[in-house]
C-alpha cells in the first residue's frame, strides 16, 4: 500500500485558517482513504507521497531527498499577495520571504490550491499550470452543526447577549486585511445589532496594524465584542450564537470560517472580491463598502423571507463541498500522483536495462 506523509507545523500558530484546513484535510484522507493509502503525520520517513502543508525551511531542505523516494506535494495556503497587510516585516526580509515562498512552490512536483482563482496567480510567477490542481477546503459536519434552541440560548446568556438580539459574527485573525476597521464602522452604524469578532493576534506584535487594532480591541463600541483567540473545539458555540457571518476581508483564498458558517446554514456577507465568484457562486451576500454592508445587514435582519432564503442558499453552497465530493477529488489526485511516479520509475528501470 502506498504511503503518504503529511508534514506541517501549522499547530505552532493557534487560531489560523491554515491549521483548520490542515486538521480537516488530514482527517478526511486518513478516514476516507485508509484502504488505499497508509497516511502518516510528521513522520521522519521518506514516503511515496510527501505532502507539505507548510513551507518550513527544514521541509525545503528535505525536498531533494524526498524526490529520490517519491513525489512531493505542497498545499498553497497563501501567496505573497495574501500576506500583504497580514504581517509587518522589514522591507528586505519581506522581499526575501516572498521569493522563498515562490521558490518552495516551484521546487515541489505538484501544487494544490484551494481556490481556482490562484492558478492564474501562480502562473504569473512562471509556475507551470500542469503541476497545479484545485481541491477546495472541507469542513466536517461532525464538528460544525446547529444546536438545539435551548443550548443556543445558554450560549448567548454566557456571552451576555439578549436572546432576541440579531448577532453579526466576524471570524479570523485580527489583521488590517481582514477588514476589521470596516467591521467596526458598520457596527457603529447599527447600534442595536450585536457584533462579535472571534479571533486575536496569532502573530503578535508583527501583525500589520497591530497598535491601532490593539487600541480598538481595548476600547470597542458598546455593541462589539472581541473574544480573543478561541479554540477550534469552542468555535461551534460561537457560530450557533450568530445570525450572520460578516467577513469584510480585502484579501483571501478560501476562508475556513465561511465553510464553517455554511455548515450551519448561516448567511454569509463578504466584500465583493473576484476570488469568491468561482467558489461561492450566487450563494452569498456581497458589498463593497461600509454603507453597502450596513444596508445589507439592515435588510436581512428585517426581512424574514430574505433571511430564510439566504440561509437556504448558504446550506446549498455547503453541500457543494460535501465530504464525498472533496474526498473523491483527493483520491483522484493522489492516484494520479502515484501513477505518474510509478510510470517514471518503470521507465527508468527499462532504460537501465
Amino acid at each position: 500500500m502506498p504511503d503518504i506523509n503529511m508534514l506541517s507545523s501549522a499547530d505552532k500558530v493557534k487560531a489560523q485558517g491554515v491549521l483548520s484546513a490542515y486538521i480537516e484535510q488530514v482527517r478526511l484522507v486518513k478516514d476516507g482513504l485508509n484502504e488505499n493509502y497508509n497516511v502518516m503525520v510528521n513522520n521522519l520517513k521518506f514516503c511515496d507521497i510527501m505532502h507539505y502543508h507548510t513551507i518550513d525551511f527544514k521541509f525545503f531542505l528535505s525536498l531533494p531527498f524526498a524526490k529520490l523516494h517519491g513525489s512531493t506535494v505542497a498545499y498553497v495556503h497563501f501567496v505573497p499577495e495574501t500576506l500583504e497587510e497580514s504581517i509587518k516585516l522589514p522591507r528586505l526580509i519581506k522581499k526575501v520571504f516572498y521569493k522563498y515562498v515562490i521558490w518552495f512552490y516551484k521546487s515541489v512536483d505538484y501544487l494544490v490550491v484551494v481556490n481556482p482563482y490562484f492558478i492564474d496567480v501562480l502562473k504569473k510567477y512562471n509556475i507551470d499550470k500542469s503541476k497545479i490542481t484545485y481541491i477546495p477546503n472541507y469542513v466536517s459536519e461532525e464538528d460544525f452543526y446547529v444546536y438545539e434552541k435551548e443550548k443556543i440560548d445558554d450560549i448567548k446568556k454566557q456571552l451576555n447577549i439578549p436572546r432576541d438580539k440579531f448577532v453579526v459574527l466576524g471570524v479570523g485573525q485580527v489583521q488590517t486585511r481582514k477588514g476589521i476597521l470596516d467591521f467596526i464602522q458598520v457596527a457603529k452604524k447599527l447600534p442595536d445589532v450585536q457584533f462579535i469578532w472571534a479571533g486575536g493576534f496569532s502573530f503578535g506584535s508583527i501583525t500589520y496594524g497591530y497598535k491601532e487594532l490593539k487600541s480598538i480591541m481595548g476600547d470597542p463600541p458598546g455593541n462589539v465584542k472581541f473574544t480573543g483567540i478561541i479554540s477550534r473545539k469552542k468555535m461551534n458555540d460561537i457560530y450557533n450564537a450568530a445570525d450572520l457571518m460578516f467577513l469584510p476581508s480585502y484579501n483571501e483564498l478560501f476562508p475556513m470560517s465561511i465553510l464553517e458558517s455554511m455548515a450551519l446554514g448561516k448567511p454569509v456577507l463578504v466584500r465583493d472580491l473576484s476570488i469568491y465568484h468561482s467558489i461561492l457562486l450566487n450563494y452569498y451576500l456581497k458589498g463593497n463598502n461600509v454603507n453597502e454592508f450596513t444596508e445589507i445587514i439592515n435588510k436581512i435582519r428585517n426581512d424574514n423571507h430574505m433571511y430564510e432564503s439566504c440561509c437556504k442558499s448558504s446550506w446549498q453552497c455547503h453541500e457543494l463541498y460535501s465530504k464525498k465530493h472533496v474526498l473523491k477529488m483527493w483520491k483522484n489526485f493522489y492516484d494520479n500522483v502515484y501513477y505518474n511516479q510509478s510510470r517514471i520509475k518503470l521507465r527508468s528501470r527499462l532504460n537501465e536495462k
